[in-house]
């Protein structure tokens, strides 16, 4: 392991340093665009961010306290980001699918007093037992009733002038952000994400500098989502933020907002690639894509339209361990191991394996807290995963010859569909709520695309019935969409260890069988509510 990467100061890694910074040094500079027309320059971004500050202030926000940010992606939701992280404060920005119980379960972990609102979820919030939260900030003109909550307005964030300072220097060891991903044997987690944390991932992406434009069509929620906005703010380049990724625009976009890279998901790739022939499709921008997971489709990506690809692997946690050359075309490689990165892949007892073998990835680094410090207010899932001084991701791996890691399968019960993690133990604890459910085992099968569908597996209370359409409308309002099950199917009894916990992996093997009943074919669509931008905050 390298012992020689360089220590990063605050005022290059801490958000309101480089807002401060870039004002001055290039303040007529493109800092984002967005689909509504808006441009702003670095030095209307800090005039954007310290307004938004003031306010925050004058509702009682003070450094390091827990900020819940329930926005899609746009203007609104950038600023008040930046805005909280500028006071030193910490920012939560949570899944606009999550309703009922990951939605309370958030509310309880936190123990965030304040939350902002976009106006059409704010209704969820009167379903759920809302913990320490008094006070909420609605953006647009819903108003619920919220029993012991202070419901504001959005002239309440509409502010000038200068924030007062911090009480204490933000450091780029402070926490900027909680971000939550799937449990396994347990609720969802808050990753606790500091400014260092971001920097070293932001560092991997080495094919990215301040010339770039990134298209930024993932929402704050999703790590990918703030590593866009930091990719600008460290580099001084730009994004172009979208309110989601889009095939037949997708183009367009690139054109229209001069976007030089941008990420991809794998089956995005492939509906791009679906696109017929045009005499024009190699004259845009755009320079490099990161690709993940890589596919055979990729390849041809960069082929047709003269684009540079790239590949990984990360987690939430993470700070992207594992990057590739350009132009990899090894589709079963996340690529190598980066500088100041050190990585082993071990049996269940930390032993490391022989190249060729497959173990458990674990993974640690020359530098303190380039990786997350831990999940929020969960110190027993903390000490599970920075065991033994190294951080276990769960995934299964092994390495080539060559010092290629490659990915083989996921050994926690997390499930990613179409960019998504799913808690496997959280939709199996919806399914065993109604009443005629008796075991639930939720597995992950191979989509169509790339990625998994999900397959709920049960078996009912004797002499319960239920039909399988009346158990989809049950979750819908108690499951974010994208993890309502695809696929069910009912038995009479689950296999199980010696231990009575379900055989996931027989079911996972067994995969959809005659028997399993195939949502998408019955014609029952479960969308996702589409919240598209809209100017709030003045």
């Amino acid at each position: 392991m390298s012992h020689d990467e360089p220590r990063v100061l605050a005022q290059d890694c801490v958000a309101r340093h480089l807002i401060d910074r870039h004002a001055i040094e290039r303040p007529e500079a493109l800092f984002a665009s967005f689909e509504d027309g808006q441009h702003w320059t670095y030095r209307t971004l800090r005039t954007e961010v310290t307004g938004c500050a003031v306010a925050l202030q004058q509702l009682g926000v003070q450094q390091d306290q827990l900020v819940l940010l329930w926005l899609p992606p746009g203007p609104d939701a950038l600023r008040l980001l930046l805005a909280v992280q500028y006071l030193g404060a910490v920012a939560v920005p949570i899944n606009t699918a999550y309703r009922g119980g990951l939605l309370a379960h958030v509310l309880q972990n936190t123990g965030a007093a304040l939350a902002i609102v976009d106006g059409r979820l704010a209704d969820r919030l009167a379903d759920v037992e809302r913990s320490e939260l008094r006070q909420v900030v609605v953006l647009g003109p819903e108003r619920p009733a919220l029993p012991h909550v202070t419901v504001h307005g959005a002239e309440r964030l509409a502010a000038l002038g200068e924030p007062g300072p911090p009480p204490r220097p933000i450091e780029g060891w402070d926490t900027q952000a909680v971000l939550y991903t799937s449990g396994t044997t347990g609720p969802s987690k808050g990753v606790l994400s500091s400014y260092l944390h971001l920097h070293s991932t932001v560092q991997a992406m080495v094919h990215v500098g301040p010339q770039d434009c990134n298209l930024a069509s993932l929402p704050l929620f999703h790590v990918g989502g703030i590593l866009a906005i930091y990719m600008a703010l460290i580099h001084g380049g730009s994004l172009a933020m979208i309110e989601s990724f889009s095939t037949s625009r997708f183009w367009d976009t690139v054109r229209q907002h001069r976007v030089t890279t941008t990420g991809l998901l794998g089956a995005m790739v492939q509906f791009l690639m679906k696109q017929p022939p045009s005499p024009d499709e190699r004259r845009h921008p755009l320079r490099s894509v990161m690709v993940a997971p890589l596919t055979d489709d990729a390849v041809d990506f960069s082929a047709r339209f003269g684009v540079d690809v790239y590949t990984e692997y990360n987690m939430t946690e993470l700070c992207m361990p594992i990057f590739s050359d350009r132009n990899p075309r090894n589709v079963a490689s996340c690529g190598l191991a980066r500088r100041g990165v050190e990585l082993r892949i071990v049996d269940a007892h930390d032993n490391e394996v022989p190249d060729g073998q497959v173990g458990e990835l674990i993974v640690r680094t020359a530098r303190p807290w380039q990786l997350s410090h831990g999940y929020l207010n969960n110190p027993q899932a903390t000490a599970s995963s920075w065991r033994n001084g190294w951080f276990h991701t769960g995934d299964a791996f092994r390495r080539d010859q060559q010092g290629q890691y490659c990915f083989v399968d996921r050994l926690k019960d997390t499930l990613r569909r179409r960019g998504e993690n799913i808690s496997s133990f959280e939709v199996e604890v919806e399914l065993l709520a109604h009443p005629a459910v008796r075991e639930a085992a939720v597995v992950g099968v191979p989509a169509a695309e790339s990625e998994d569908e999900v397959l709920a597996v049960l078996s009912l209370v004797p002499g319960a019935t239920i039909g399988a359409a009346e158990l989809i409308n049950f979750l819908r309002p108690r499951l974010a969409e994208f993890m309502v099950p695809r696929y069910i199917r009912l038995l009479p009894e689950l296999p199980k260890t010696p231990t009575n916990k379900p055989l996931k992996h027989v079911l996972k093997t067994e995969g959809v069988t005659p028997d399993t009943w195939d949502r998408e074919a019955a014609g029952l669509s479960v969308k996702r509510q589409r919240l598209a931008p809209r100017r709030i905050v003045q």
